[in-house]
Formats: C-alpha cells, sequence, structure tokens
C-alpha cells in the first residue's frame, strides 16, 4: 500500500527549473494529493499566474509519478487558493539561500514597500541594500544592491 507521504518523497524530486535547487514541495506548490486504485491526483498552485514554467512542471509531476508506478496520475490547476511566498517551507528558505537567492522575508499577508526594499545582503548579511528594479531574471525575483560590500544581489519576492 502507497502512503500519502511516499506520494508527497515523489513529489519532492521534482524541482523548480527556474530555480534547480527547489522543488514543488519547497515552494510550496503542491495543495493536496489524492490517492486511489487508478492513480493519483495532484492538486498544483502556481506560483506567478503568468509563471512560463507551470505546463514544465506538471509534464514533470506526471513524469515522476508514471515511472513511481502511477500511470493514471493526474495534475490539476488550483484554483481555489493564491499562492504566497509564506509557503515556501523552512527548507526550501535555506536552499534558496545556499544557491545564492534571498529567500522571501515572511510576510503573514502583510505587504509594504520597507519590506522590500530593506532585505539581507546574501554575500554580507548587512541590511544596508537598495531594491534596483522589481523585476530579475524571472517574474519572481527582484534585483537588490548592498551598500556596504557593493555587491548586486536577486531575491526571491515576497508576494
Amino acid at each position: 500500500m502507497v502512503t500519502q507521504q511516499q506520494i508527497y518523497d515523489v513529489l519532492a524530486t521534482v524541482m523548480d527549473p527556474e530555480i534547480p535547487t527547489l522543488s514543488v514541495v519547497d515552494l510550496g506548490m503542491i495543495t493536496d494529493v489524492q490517492m486511489s486504485d487508478d492513480g493519483v491526483i495532484v492538486r498544483l498552485l502556481p506560483t506567478f499566474v503568468a509563471c512560463p514554467a507551470t505546463s514544465y512542471i506538471r509534464a514533470n509531476i506526471t513524469d515522476a509519478l508514471t515511472k513511481f508506478g502511477f500511470a493514471n496520475s493526474k495534475v490539476e490547476m488550483e484554483t481555489e487558493l493564491s499562492w504566497s511566498s509564506d509557503r515556501v517551507t523552512p527548507q526550501g528558505r535555506e536552499r534558496l539561500e545556499a544557491f545564492g537567492l534571498g529567500a522571501p522575508v515572511q510576510i503573514d499577508g502583510v505587504l509594504n514597500l520597507d519590506v522590500i526594499e530593506r532585505v539581507a545582503c546574501t554575500h554580507c548579511g548587512s541590511k544596508n541594500t537598495d531594491m534596483r528594479s522589481m523585476f530579475g531574471s524571472t517574474l519572481c525575483r527582484s534585483i537588490h544592491y548592498c551598500l556596504d560590500c557593493k555587491q548586486g544581489f536577486e531575491r526571491f519576492k515576497p508576494l
């Protein structure tokens, strides 16, 4: 008998194509897993509505579940919820920092400009930073500059 945890373990191997150190589980993109004799239904919550990687992620989830033995798995898009950066797991936050991409600050549903602009530098840890652009190399990143160590860095946007 396959457990729900085993399915989550399989999903933890499906990496985000834009941030390859994070899985869909780390990002909090999985909202539900239902199992039956026929297969598995996974509910997927995209990080951004216009995320170009969503179809690729869906295909990778299906492939991973098929390799695990669920040929009849389905990935359904979650439409009842909106993704928030607060859904990123603690392990996901650690992995972002190790990757060199600043983790999003915890906003608990309240976002203000100061929270976005004054973030810790990924190089030296200083909070003497400025946001240079709300838009980084992908929709989910912003570009910042450290006034102390004079280095630029990207940060996963809080949302």
